[in-house]
């Protein structure tokens, strides 16, 4: 008999409850539209919440397995807590090669034997990292499973993201160099084009062009808003790199799965609504900080990979950023803009990010010096 693929999803959850709601609200509905193809089972880690969320999903979700955590793990611990619990090891794999090898794994064959029907519960096949700010819509899940169950050697492919107004978000990337930092620290929005350059290879993006044709096609990595991964990926790379808080974590994620033989996709038509950042909104400055001590992290991981003094560029583009700010900031605060308590949080935010990157970019162990 021909098996019943295995589905996880996770969705790490901080003071978020009436969006938690919804996707849950929406993953429950949209398992309906594979009901014939997959079992689906949720697991959900509330990260200390403090507005109700672990107590609205015991009682409105109880087929959802809940993890509540006494203290804020962080999205990567929370994640891999989650992983353990479905019965993945999160030991992190070092790579089978240091260069990036676009090539199906020669030990996932196409023509793999078919297996007995799994029980319910079972260790999942696929693991989707969902927000909990994130909706998915209509047939999303089954397509997602379906193009990872016709494609062996892809480790990971992500959804179409959309914003809460139905317009389009970009969801796949290129990895990070010099130019995208530029354009990240200095939007050219006055400049004519600059738009355009935003949204341009140069800066990292794929075409909006390749979305609207309706083909998965390959990219460097995924935003883990909505990304689903191959178990048989995971055994091979382990999972999240715990360094990162949260914030890049599955940027790495998808550089060691393409280290390992991998290939990352984005698939257009499995949509996902995404309102965004809503969890990261509530400590906004400190946000900034871990956003960058994690893309610190990650070009030290990886220095080799980029060009001679391409990162001492990159230290220095953060610095002049940084500096600006804070000018820009105490000109706010001079006119009366701005109050002393958050231009207080404002600046050592600020000098918290600079003194990161004032530091020399060094792997913290000999495992991150891939």
């Amino acid at each position: 008999m021909k098996r019943r693929v295995q589905l996880a999803a996770i969705v790490v959850s901080y003071n978020v409850r009436d969006l938690l709601r919804r996707s849950l609200c929406s993953l429950m509905q949209a398992a309906a539209h594979g009901v014939d193809s997959f079992d689906l089972q949720v697991v959900v880690v509330d990260n200390a919440s403090c507005d109700g969320s672990a107590e609205m999903t015991a009682s409105e979700f109880p087929q959802v397995r809940l993890l509540a955590s006494r203290e804020n793990l962080g999205f990567t611990r929370a994640n891999n807590l989650a992983l353990r619990e479905l019965g993945f090891s999160t030991a992190v794999a070092l790579p089978t090669a240091h260069p990036i090898q676009r090539r199906a794994p020669a030990a996932h064959p196409v023509n793999a034997p078919e297996r007995d029907v799994a029980p319910a519960n079972a260790r999942p096949d696929y693991v989707l990292l969902l927000n909990p700010d994130a909706e998915v819509i209509d047939d999303a899940l089954p397509r997602l499973v379906n193009f990872l169950e016709q494609t062996p050697h892809a480790a990971a492919c992500g959804a179409e993201l959309r914003y809460g107004d139905g317009s389009f978000q970009h969801s796949a990337f290129r990895f990070p160099g010099v130019l995208q930092v530029l354009f990240d620290l200095f939007p050219p929005l006055g400049v004519p084009g600059g738009h355009r350059l935003l949204n341009s290879r140069l800066n990292g993006r794929y075409p909006a062009a390749w979305w609207s044709r309706g083909e998965p096609f390959p990219v460097d990595f995924v935003l883990g808003a909505a990304m689903m991964v191959r178990g048989a990926a995971i055994d091979a790379v382990g999972g999240l790199d715990e360094g990162y808080w949260m914030y890049c974590e599955e940027m790495d994620w998808c550089r060691r799965f393409w280290r390992s033989g991998w290939s990352v996709y984005a698939l257009p038509g499995a949509r996902v609504i995404h309102h965004e950042a809503q969890s990261s909104r509530q400590r906004r400055w400190d946000a900034q900080v871990q956003l960058w001590r994690s893309r610190f992290r990650f070009y030290a991981k990886y220095r080799k990979d980029f060009p001679p003094g391409a990162l001492t560029a990159i230290r220095l583009l953060v610095r002049a950023r940084m500096a600006g700010e804070a000018r820009r900031l105490e000109a706010r605060f001079a006119a009366g803009e701005l109050d002393g308590v958050e231009l207080a949080k404002a600046l050592a935010a600020l000098e918290a990010i600079s003194r990161s990157a004032a530091s020399p970019m060094q792997g913290s162990s000999r495992s991150d010096d891939i």
